[in-house]
């Protein structure tokens, strides 16, 4: 209704139901890995056969997803079985450069395997147990369970060391949110509480212990937001590490390849429910892509200024999945990102574009990662 688009959506299986990897064990479970990828290939051919009936266009197909739903995108950008059954594809924070390695994803599935009293020689048996007996063991298998990177359903990693080129010519809209970590830090329960020593704790445990790691990342977050809060410079830490960096890189690489634009955006509008505590938190942006702000009245309150972003943000995506460009009249000139220019549009009560905005701390984290190869990601959330 809101701009003559037909909107699909779908089930496939998760979790160790969709990607427990089986094949190192028997032929086979060769594909099982990416069972739950295949349930999404399954799908968008059935979109390809009968999306006329209902009013598309199967030669117009976009996919768009936001946090495990962007990494299906880009998963799906690396599928030789998914080329060809969309023509435009959106991520909404969730970055990923990798599938699961194969040899980690077969430790996984071998701990999951002893969960449930089984080995590799009794593969039958897990067909036998119930869905609750799966979903409890999962729960306690460490490393979870996502897209394996198998050689054949997924034969390379998507944007990692480059873009690939299965799906170079597709156009692809990219962002995230301003304060991801609100949400996704949600788990630590003084989040909004602890003070100094518990903000210096936790950004050392980020950087793997190493203190001088640890003081670097907090030096140049102290001089970008010289009066932020312990709360805000551990939620913006995480933030660019977990969501913002990863999309830079990702839209690098596939601008690298001149082939189809890339268009980058920041979603930065403030959530005012709550108190306003967790401002551009993980998932602020799934309403206003969808002009539905009602059914998200605790983040938004219905204000009018959220009501008309709704309608600008929405009409940018109905018109990348039209034209696969997001420029319309109610947002100034949208460029595409380039390595040169790094174009993002800020999209906030007054839509903005800027050229590499947080140029400085793109630049440390960048360094950081040449430095210290082996930073591990922060522990504490998803």
């Amino acid at each position: 209704m809101r701009g003559d688009v037909v909107v699909v959506t779908l089930n496939h299986r998760l979790n160790a139901l969709g990607f427990a990897s089986l094949g190192e064990f028997n032929a086979d479970f060769a594909a099982s890995g990416d069972v739950g990828m295949l349930d999404i290939v399954q799908a968008l051919k059935w979109v390809r056969t009968n999306i006329s009936q209902f009013g598309g266009d199967s030669q117009t197909v976009t996919v768009f997803g936001q946090s495990g739903g962007g990494r299906k995108v880009e998963t799906l950008l690396a599928m030789p079985s998914a080329k060809g059954l969309f023509h435009r594809a959106a991520i909404e924070s969730g970055p990923g450069l990798t599938a699961v390695p194969r040899e980690t994803a077969t430790r996984t599935a071998t701990a999951f395997l002893n969960l449930l009293g089984l080995d590799k020689t009794k593969l039958d048996q897990l067909q036998k147990r119930s869905v609750e007996e799966l979903i409890e063991a999962q729960s306690m298998t460490r490393g979870g369970f996502s897209p394996v990177h198998d050689g054949d359903v997924i034969p390379e990693n998507m944007f990692d060391p480059v873009a690939t080129p299965i799906s170079a010519d597709v156009p692809l809209l990219i962002g995230s949110n301003k304060d991801e970590g609100t949400f996704l830090l949600q788990s630590d329960a003084e989040l909004f509480t602890f003070d100094e020593a518990g903000l210096k704790a936790r950004v050392r445990n980020s950087a793997g212990g190493n203190d001088a790691a640890a003081e670097r990342i907090l030096s140049i977050y102290r001089k970008t937001y010289p009066n932020a809060k312990p709360t805000d410079y551990w939620v913006q830490i995480y933030t660019d590490r977990s969501m913002r960096m990863r999309s830079i890189t990702l839209a690098e690489r596939k601008a690298a390849q001149k082939m189809a634009p890339v268009y980058m955006y920041l979603f930065a509008w403030n959530t005012v429910g709550f108190g306003g505590k967790y401002k551009t938190l993980h998932m602020a942006e799934i309403p206003f892509v969808f002009d539905n702000i009602w059914a998200a009245e605790a983040m938004t309150h219905g204000l009018p200024e959220a009501k008309a972003l709704a309608a600008t943000v929405s009409a940018a995506w109905i018109a990348f999945a039209r034209t696969g460009n997001p420029r319309t009249k109610g947002l100034p000139e949208w460029p595409a990102y380039s390595a040169d220019n790094r174009s993002t549009m800020i999209l906030d009560n007054k839509p903005r574009v800027e050229n590499d905005p947080s140029h400085d701390l793109r630049l440390f984290w960048l360094d950081e990662e040449k430095r210290v190869l082996g930073l591990r990601r922060p522990t504490s959330g998803r």
